[in-house]
């Protein structure tokens, strides 16, 4: 009885372990055979060098002042627009008028004593014509008389600049432009000693604006005078802003060893969203091809070999030749991996060529690798030059997981395979 017993508990036992197994072997089978696809597609591929870049004003003039003094007057405060000409700021005039005024007396001085010189210079030259006195007083005449003319033009020169500078005591707009920024306030002294100090900031058109950003020298090649430009701010997260490549610099920045060029994108802001300082987001369309076939780029990025999945022979359409086998891959009568062998450098065509995977016809059917000339790329889709793809076709993308079916699946993407168990 014993050992009836323990025969029956044997028996239960191996039935168990052999369910278990048989539903892993299942589990697993079934969870090989799900896949995301997604159709060969026909459209536009963009391929852009993207950087970030600072907006600024077209043309910014720093407005200062030329002499020192107190500011007593200001006319203008940020955002105003102001004309070319317009009185910005006015310093006190009371030292610059005194010395007009001290300049002006000086000058009158020296052009009497001018005339006294003349008159004496006349008087010696006719008392040396009748012989009454010698020639070298006639020469001290003359030289006090020239003396006396140099000192009137030195006075009017130092009127003019003491002129002037009563001027430059009154600020005024250098364009026509809104004012960015402004440094002083009633009151405050500015001292200009060796520079002028800028009092205003001048941004002529905001309409008009550039974007500065620096280009890698491994992109700087593919970028080109008049390409597209499009860009994003953080203050519009959900607009799309467009400008053109107006310049490319030569002068080369070195940061850390990495270098980089400068690149000048002129961008229209009629809308006058956008602001000096803001920071973008840059994509320099380098290159585009129109109506194109294109693929996703998850496509080259699925490999079943690293999954251990089985590949078949390269026959997506039913006349292509096998791919040499590879020992330890699984694949079916007379297939072959999608991996091959090794070429030297500097082959041909064949070595430029990627491969993707389309699902077999039946959930049971491996894998059936297909070769293609890959194109321009704009990260999302991959453009197809050459091979044996078509428009419609489903490319294996990677696999279904519970996560993926649960949200519905990858946008534009099918799931290949039988129902879960």
């Amino acid at each position: 009885m014993k050992n009836k017993t323990k025969a029956i508990l044997g028996v239960v036992s191996v039935v168990v372990i052999a369910a278990f197994v048989w539903s892993l072997a299942g589990k697993k089978t079934g969870e090989a055979a799900r896949f995301l696809t997604a159709p060969v597609t026909r459209g536009t591929v963009i391929q852009s060098v993207t950087t970030t870049g600072t907006l600024e004003a077209l043309t910014t003039v720093k407005v200062g002042s030329q002499v020192s003094g107190i500011i007593a007057e200001i006319h203008a405060d940020f955002n105003d627009r102001v004309k070319k000409g317009q009185v910005l700021a006015v310093l006190d005039p009371t030292p610059f008028v005194a010395a007009v005024n001290q300049t002006k007396a000086q000058l009158e001085r020296a052009r009497i004593q001018a005339l006294d010189a003349e008159a004496k210079y006349k008087r010696q030259q006719a008392l040396f014509e009748a012989k009454l006195v010698s020639e070298d007083q006639l020469e001290t005449a003359r030289a006090a008389y020239h003396q006396a003319l140099a000192q009137v033009t030195e006075l009017e020169a130092a009127l003019e600049r003491a002129e002037t500078n009563y001027r430059y005591s009154v600020i005024r707009a250098p364009i026509d432009g809104v004012v960015v920024s402004r440094d002083y306030d009633v009151g405050q002294t500015v001292a200009a000693s060796f520079q002028a100090p800028t009092l205003f900031t001048i941004a002529e058109d905001l309409t008009r604006m550039r974007l500065t950003c620096d280009v890698s020298e491994a992109d700087i090649g593919q970028v080109k005078v008049g390409q597209t430009v499009l860009f994003s701010v953080d203050s519009y997260p959900e607009k799309q802003f467009t400008g053109r490549v107006a310049q490319i610099r030569l002068s080369p920045k070195i940061t850390n060893n990495v270098v980089t060029y400068p690149v000048v994108v002129e961008v229209e802001n009629n809308e006058g969203l956008l602001l000096p300082g803001m920071t973008a987001e840059v994509h320099i369309q380098v290159a585009k091809a129109e109506d194109v076939l294109r693929i996703p780029a998850s496509a080259l990025r699925f490999r079943p070999e690293m999954l251990g999945l089985a590949v078949g022979s390269n026959r997506a359409n039913g006349n292509a030749p096998a791919q040499r086998r590879e020992p330890g891959r699984g694949s079916d009568r007379g297939g072959a991996s999608s991996r091959r062998e090794p070429r030297p450098a500097g082959g041909g065509t064949e070595d430029k060529l990627a491969t993707v995977y389309l699902p077999g016809e039946k959930p049971s059917d491996p894998l059936r690798p297909v070769r293609f000339m890959p194109g321009l790329t704009d990260g999302q889709y991959v453009e197809v030059r050459g091979g044996e793809l078509a428009e419609g076709q489903q490319v294996v993308v990677g696999l279904a997981t519970a996560q993926a079916e649960e949200a519905g699946g990858l946008a534009g993407m099918t799931r290949m395979g039988p129902p879960r168990r």
